[in-house]
């Protein structure tokens, strides 16, 4: 439009002025036209813009290039006619450049505006022109191929960044999706809940439930982890048909999900708890298989419980925690309390650990005794601990988290070796029982441990008795073996303590090598001591004594009750009625009266 202007002002030609009116009226036309019609207006389809603008292109295109050609037919001055002639190629060379993306459109706006100019050029019939105007038909195919060159490379780019954009999108997917249920797993929980606390606001509330099978090991050592893979697919399925809409289902990894939902209330929150563990507990067939899944349950809200992610998967990791102490197959919701007592067990962690450097640890000794002759046969360690600044704390207290923290190896190492030399000073038939935790029969060098123990205090191997629960057979049942084996070999005798209170089986008494069977203190003295524990006692006894056992009756507090189970069976008894756990030097004095009193009645 200016060089319209500046061309017509410098020839004075009124053909330019008009050129130049006519430019600028289609200008003015296209801005119109391009504000009235906006992308982002819903009206405002793609045809119809794209129409638009080749019009409005086209348009002043061609106009651009008649005006060039009318300085070559109407003879304006040589500087105005390369003015305009100059001004019309550079458009249309430009712009076939810039709107390759579009190859009509660039293509079309090219040759309206050369064009006019070619033709006009050869009209004249000079050699000048006729030269410029065969130039200009061969720039127009040169400029196209350049053009359509163009228009290929972006379209690749374009087709390789959607391709690229796809692939990242699926491999974002991918990277937060459980291969095994097709759930998200931890770092698409992580997203989902950054996501949730982000956005959720004052009158919304969020519930995480945190679940973990119970004794899931047992469904993959049992029946496989291709079964195992089905039940965990089944849960996945539950879960999804069961929790609210806008609510994400995660597997954290192993046995454990988690469920991320909105909630309207606490209310709400138990309602939602009470249908995924009604939905868990349903029996599942799986390859004929009916196989009864059990589950614990952990649950904390946002915000009454935690501010932030982290705050909420440790409060519903408390929760679950806590749910499974409690017996398991049960669901908790977080309460402050449960915060204090997780500082209170690492403040027990930390203070056991030096306790067993400051030798603050203490072995008492209870006595274990024959029901017919009245004659201690066994003393039972058992460990005690007296704080500096505390006093005595309960071994309920500190046994636990010595269990949950890996310390009870170091623990039971301990009272092992201090067991077995104070033993080694007692006559030579009474023995010594040391209880023994999963956790230190399964770590590396557990029977060396017992070994050195033995060798230290040089007492002989079958003056000492292990103690060991059922469970310890539910969780490792080939490293048990292993140990019980090797330790039996030389000697060592094993019992088996709280029978009847966990997974009892008369498998484990036949496949190793018990002595011992000791009767839990619930059968004996507990609430439900009764008409039906006096019997099971009765069968208990009657078994050991068939396979050569030893029967122990522990919780005695009564005569009538020594009576009742000395005439149920058992040959041993241990409790407050015979005498409470004493430190080792009472102990050996209690010996010693039982010695002294022996021989005074060998003298009479």
């Amino acid at each position: 439009m200016s060089a319209a202007s500046v061309a017509a002002w410098v020839s004075a030609l009124d053909g330019l002025w008009i050129a130049a009116l006519a430019l600028t009226l289609i200008a003015s036309v296209r801005i119109i036209a391009s504000l009235g019609l906006s992308p982002d207006d819903n009206n405002s389809s793609t045809t119809k813009l794209e129409l638009t603008y080749e019009i409005g292109a086209f348009s002043f295109a061609l106009a651009l290039g008649i005006t060039a050609a009318y300085t070559i037919l109407a003879g304006a001055p040589a500087q105005v006619e390369v003015l305009m002639v100059a001004n019309a190629l550079g458009y249309g060379i430009g712009v076939s450049a810039r709107n390759a993306g579009r190859p009509t459109i660039a293509i079309g706006q090219l040759a309206f505006s050369c064009l006019p100019i070619a033709a006009a050029s050869l009209w004249t019939m000079t050699i000048g022109y006729v030269a410029l105007g065969v130039t200009i038909l061969l720039l127009i195919p040169a400029q196209t191929v350049i053009t359509r060159q163009i228009f290929s490379e972006i379209r690749d780019s374009i087709a390789s960044a959607n391709t690229n954009a796809r692939l990242a999108e699926r491999m974002e997917i991918q990277a937060r999706t459980d291969v095994v249920t097709g759930l998200a797993n931890r770092a698409g929980l992580n997203h989902a809940l950054a996501n949730a606390i982000e956005n959720h606001d004052q009158q919304s509330k969020i519930a995480l439930i945190w679940i973990d099978l119970d004794r899931f090991k047992e469904v993959n050592d049992l029946l496989g982890h291709p079964v195992g893979d089905k039940v965990l697919k089944g849960i996945a399925e539950r879960l999804q048909n069961v929790t609210p809409d806008g609510s994400t289902v995660a597997r954290f990894g192993g046995d454990e999900f988690i469920v991320l939902c909105p909630i309207d209330n606490l209310k709400h929150a138990e309602l939602i708890a009470s249908e995924i563990h009604c939905e868990i507990m349903c029996p599942m067939r799986i390859d004929g298989e009916l196989l009864d899944i059990r589950a614990s349950l952990g649950v904390a809200l946002a915000p009454d419980d935690a501010a932030d992610a982290d705050q909420l998967m440790q409060a519903a990791d408390l929760a679950l925690y806590h749910a499974k102490v409690g017996g398991r197959a049960q669901t908790c919701f977080y309460e402050p309390s449960m915060s204090r007592d997780l500082v209170r067990r690492r403040e027990i962690e930390a203070e056991l650990r030096q306790a067993i450097l400051r030798d603050e640890l203490s072995i008492f000794f209870q006595p274990i005794v024959d029901l017919e002759t009245g004659r201690i046969k066994t003393f039972e360690a058992l460990v005690r601990w007296f704080h500096p600044e505390k006093g005595e704390l309960r071994p309920d207290e500190f046994i636990p988290v010595a269990e949950e923290t890996g310390v009870i190896v170091t623990l039971g190492n301990w009272i092992t070796v201090q067991a077995a030399r104070i033993a080694a000073t007692w006559p030579d038939d009474v023995t010594v029982a040391v209880n023994l935790s999963p956790l230190q029969i399964r770590a590396p060098g557990a029977a060396l441990g017992i070994k050195n123990a033995l060798r230290e205090a040089g007492l002989p191997a079958h003056r000492l008795e292990l103690e060991v629960t059922e469970s310890l057979f539910i969780e490792d049942n080939h490293a048990t073996a292993a140990f019980i084996d090797e330790l039996s070999a030389m000697g060592v005798r094993f019992a088996l303590d709280d029978f009847g209170t966990g997974y009892s089986s008369l498998s484990y008494i036949n496949s190793f090598p018990f002595s011992k069977i000791k009767v839990d203190r619930s059968f004996v003295s507990g609430a439900q001591a009764g008409q039906k524990s006096d019997a099971i006692i009765q069968a208990v006894a009657k078994m050991g004594n068939t396979l050569g056992m030893d029967i122990v009756a522990e919780g005695l507090e009564t005569a009538e009750q020594v009576t009742a189970v000395r005439e149920a069976g058992c040959n041993l008894g241990q409790g407050y009625h015979f005498s409470r756990a004493v430190p080792d030097y009472l102990a050996a004095m209690l010996l010693s009266q039982e010695r002294g009193e022996d021989k005074l009645r060998a003298r009479a």
